[in-house]
């Protein structure tokens, strides 16, 4: 059974791989290189964090204003805490996504760079291109490790938003919001984390996409 799993697995990643292949030549047939690609997966995912702020964010000000409710419709707040809480939940995965983009076409890009310098017969010209291919890695790493960084900031924080949900879900009163107003100043000084890395990650992305896109002008 193990065996038939492993296979499968691999026998997906291959097709996987063939699929992305045949994309990406697809798309430099058209003049639309790996590069480029990058350039704009890299400009989704930066995107996608500022979404991510702001759905976060969101979910914290309803959180927040259910937790003050005072008379009204109980139920109506909840709801709406709880429609914040999944659109920071589907903000998340589309961060998670894109940055698994990012990474898929960067491994592509540079495996075709390293490729390609072995084809310069000119020395020094071969020795240019082998920095400039080390220089990008250098700064694509550290765009990773500011992007992954932040991602991981936001599964606590998801988790402990979602067990607050669940927990007034089914004692929806002024006892139990009571009962968990003592986690919130914690999901707030979380949120503000997760914000100010955020803006590193974005800030590291905008500094990656000049340095590409000079490049090539």
């Amino acid at each position: 059974m193990k065996k038939i799993m492993t296979s499968s697995i691999l026998t997906l990643s291959l097709l996987l791989s063939g699929c992305q292949s045949a994309y990406y030549g697809a798309m430099e047939k058209v003049g639309y290189h790996k590069r480029d690609i990058m350039v704009d997966r890299v400009k989704a995912a930066k995107e996608s964090q500022e979404d991510a702020q702001k759905e976060f964010s969101s979910a914290l000000e309803e959180m927040q204003a259910l937790l003050n409710h005072n008379g009204g419709n109980l139920e109506k707040a909840y709801n709406k805490a709880k429609d914040e809480y999944e659109s920071a939940q589907n903000a998340a995965d589309d961060v998670s996504d894109r940055i698994d983009k990012v990474e898929s076409v960067a491994e592509a890009l540079f495996d075709e760079w390293q490729a390609e310098i072995g084809e310069i017969s000119k020395a020094s010209l071969r020795r240019n291109s082998e920095l400039k291919l080390k220089e990008t890695r250098r700064s694509y790493e550290q765009l990773m490790k500011t992007m992954r960084r932040a991602e991981s900031k936001m599964p606590p924080i998801l988790t402990a938003m979602k067990d607050n949900m669940l927990y007034l879900k089914h004692n929806l009163n002024a006892q139990a919001i009571g009962a968990i107003k003592g986690e919130f100043a914690s999901l707030q000084t979380d949120i503000s984390g997760l914000i100010k890395e955020m803006n590193k990650s974005i800030a590291e992305s905008t500094k990656f996409i000049d340095a590409l896109e000079n490049a090539k002008s």
